[in-house]
């Protein structure tokens, strides 16, 4: 993504709860989620004084929830993992037993601005799978875990991501009314994928739990194939966390 896009995209996070202080905190680390920032562009990004980005930067830095590359740039810090580890721990179990069950790779991914990164991931121990390394961040253009993300984000961001998307509006509104998505070849040849929210006790979709593997196992539907255990597992999950 080009740096002029980018920041019109951070630019987009404009939620406001009425303490200004905290709105800024998190517009910085919004746009820290983007990937590591130098003060410059963090200032560009949020549209703040240098002053006050450095200051909260550096509160949030003691809070760990930033942290500086050995560059001096800024990125999110190691206390969004502590914050998130609940979730990951609850979701191991449910995580290996689709393992077993399918035999196919199984990862929870979490939104993180116009990206999805995998926090948790588990894998068969043989044969042929689709591993995703925990720390990928992927595109929200392609892929069944994309378009939930989307399902249930802010419209300004689904109206972005939809316009060089691999999939279209009325696909987004399919998730939304059926909780569950998928996708074959479109992320990557070869590759096929399912996925379905996770929510919180307030119904706020948290995760998204996928099951990929190659599309040759998963033809002609990979909803058709797996829909039932994994919207089983989300349940599940949600219920838990």
């Amino acid at each position: 993504m080009r740096w002029d896009d980018m920041i019109r995209s951070m630019r987009q996070y404009s939620a406001e709860s009425g303490i200004k202080v905290l709105d800024r905190a998190v517009a910085i680390m919004h746009a820290c989620a983007q990937g590591p920032l130098s003060l410059a562009q963090l200032c560009d990004a949020t549209d703040l004084p240098r002053a006050t980005v450095h200051r909260l930067a550096s509160a949030l830095e003691v809070h760990e929830l930033l942290s500086r590359t050995p560059e001096g740039w800024w990125q999110l810090g190691t206390g969004f993992g502590i914050l998130g580890s609940s979730l990951i721990d609850a979701a191991k179990p449910t995580m290996q037993e689709l393992v077993e069950i399918t035999g196919e790779s199984v990862q929870l991914y979490q939104q993180t601005g116009q990206s999805r990164t995998c926090v948790a991931a588990a894998e068969p121990p043989t044969g042929l799978r689709n591993t995703v390394p925990v720390g990928s961040r992927l595109p929200l253009t392609h892929g069944s875990a994309a378009k939930v993300v989307l399902a249930f984000t802010e419209d300004d961001i689904v109206d972005d991501i939809l316009t060089r998307a691999a999939f279209t509006a009325e696909d987004i509104e399919e998730v939304r009314r059926n909780d569950i998505a998928e996708s074959v070849a479109e992320r990557e040849p070869g590759l096929a994928s399912l996925s379905a929210p996770v929510r919180d006790s307030t119904g706020a979709v948290v995760a998204v739990l996928s099951i990929s593997g190659p599309a040759d196992r998963l033809r002609p539907s990979p909803i058709g194939r797996w829909g039932n255990r994994l919207l089983d597992a989300a349940a599940h999950l949600s219920s838990i966390i």
